[in-house]
Formats: structure tokens, sequence, C-alpha cells
């Protein structure tokens, strides 16, 4: 079924096949989800595929594995391929989001503030 049609409103199945040369997911074990943030290493090369090049000039600043595959418009399984191929490139580099903060203990922060106000 075509755009045309009503039911497909993405890229063409055969061209998604093509970007990632048939692999359905990356060849290595998964550290991409969809908070991890890419950061490019390297400019992209002229002989470069044009998605990976994007996603080299996308991510000169931190984006997420979501960002990426927001603004490249493709389905996110297919960019885990690019990134994958970059990062086995040594093209980018792949960063745990932020973790929540830890709160310190509720005890401790009444101690401080029970010492504080003796003062």
């Amino acid at each position: 079924m075509t755009a045309d049609q009503g039911g497909w409103d993405g890229p063409e199945p055969d061209r998604l096949y093509v970007i990632t040369r048939g692999r359905s997911g990356p060849s290595g074990p998964g550290v991409f989800d969809l908070v991890t943030l890419i950061v490019s290493l390297a400019d992209p090369t002229p002989a470069m595929q044009p998605e990976h090049a994007a996603i080299l000039r996308l991510c000169r600043s931190p984006l997420s594995v979501a960002e990426v595959s927001a603004y490249l418009e493709l389905p996110t399984s297919v960019v885990t391929v690019l990134l994958a191929d970059l990062l086995d490139d040594g093209r980018i580099e792949a960063r745990a989001a932020v973790p929540a903060a830890e709160l310190p203990d509720r005890a401790l922060l009444e101690a401080v503030i029970h010492g504080l106000q003796r003062l």
C-alpha cells in the first residue's frame, strides 16, 4: 500500500532496506535506547552514505536517538542500525542519558537543618 492510498506514511520500505543494507538491527549488543545521547566525533566524508553524513552533522551537539530519528524522519530501528555503523567506525560516541538525581536521606537533611538552626 502506498502513501497515496492512505496506508504507509513513511519512507518506502525498499528505501529503508537499501539504507540499512538489509539489516533489521544493530549487529552488536544493543547499546542504544531512545534516550541514549549521540555525539559526533568526526566530520562527514564525501563518500559516506547520506544518512550517515546527516547523523554526523546533526549530532555535533548531543541528541537522543529519538531526536535523531525524528529529524531524519526515519524509524528508530533504521536509525539504530546507522548509529551502530558509525559507532563501530569510531565516528560517534553513545552516552547514557543523565540519570535522575538521587535525593539524600531525609534524616540527613533534617540533621543538617537542625544543626544550622543551632548556629
